[in-house]
């Protein structure tokens, strides 16, 4: 394994807790991988099996839902149900040849930009332990394999307002 990996994570993120923990890691200017790619969820209960597998399939190095506190969550049991399908996930990837430590499940409140920056740095320090993706392909971008699977749940991307351009001067 070559010393310059550095995984390609993706995180299906709560908008309430998991989302605000980032904003507020990035607010406190914490350092965590530039490798992360966010995919926000209104929550972890919107998160199917098939989104995780379609990532992994598009080649992501590793995969995460990051949802509320346990008993926290603002749709009463979505991040219980996120952790089911995490689960059921890890018993399928030997299947295919995966090892089941590329997917994982993270609770944290949006006052956690610190756990958030601690959990990103952690599961990417496991993932390059494990070493690239063998379904990854050249030219397939593993973030947007898993946001157009997930398109039907996830909120937008924000994006920068369109600035006008006036004559020059």
């Amino acid at each position: 394994m070559a010393d310059d990996f550095e995984p390609e994570i993706i995180v299906f993120a709560c908008h309430y807790c998991a989302y605000a923990a980032a904003d507020l890691a990035g607010s406190m200017r914490l350092q965590y991988p530039s490798t992360i790619r966010m995919i926000k969820l209104p929550c972890t209960g919107k998160l199917e099996v098939i989104h995780l597998l379609r990532a992994l399939e598009a080649g992501a190095d590793g995969v995460y839902a990051a949802g509320c506190l346990e008993g926290e969550c603002h749709y009463l049991k979505g991040n219980l149900w996120a952790r089911k399908r995490i689960e059921h996930v890890k018993k399928l990837l030997p299947e295919v040849g995966l090892e089941p430590e590329r997917v994982e499940m993270y609770n944290m409140s949006s006052a956690q930009g610190p756990e958030f920056a601690r959990v990103a740095t952690e599961f990417t320090e496991r993932i390059k332990g494990l070493g690239p993706n063998p379904l990854r392909r050249h030219g397939v971008s593993p973030h947007a394999a898993a946001r157009d699977a997930a398109k039907d749940v996830a909120m937008p991307d924000p994006s920068p307002a369109p600035t006008e351009k006036g004559p020059a001067e």
